[in-house]
């Protein structure tokens, strides 16, 4: 059963949120290793979704150490910070 967790934070600012778009786009992928799929968008110039898809909670929750590691380095930046996790239902690709 696939997972996903995703977090979505508002930054104090702008330049908050493009230094964590261009740290994120460039170590996740190393950070998070058991991943499936890293995604990442704006939706706002504050506003910064991350999801992550796991093959399973354990793999999942073995980054989570990762994860609490990147969020306690910037969490001075964030003004909120939203996080779901729950199965997936839908992954559909061309």
């Amino acid at each position: 059963m696939s997972v996903a967790r995703i977090t979505t934070i508002n930054f104090k600012t702008k330049e908050d949120a493009d230094k964590s778009i261009e740290d994120y786009s460039s170590n996740a992928p190393n950070e998070f290793p058991e991943a499936e799929q890293l995604l990442q968008f704006r939706a706002s110039n504050t506003t910064v979704m991350a999801i992550s898809l796991y093959s399973d909670n354990e793999a999942m929750e073995r980054a989570s150490a990762a994860r609490s590691k990147r969020m306690s380095e910037n969490e001075k930046t964030f003004e909120v910070v939203d996080t779901k996790t729950g199965e997936i239902t839908l992954n559909h690709k061309k």
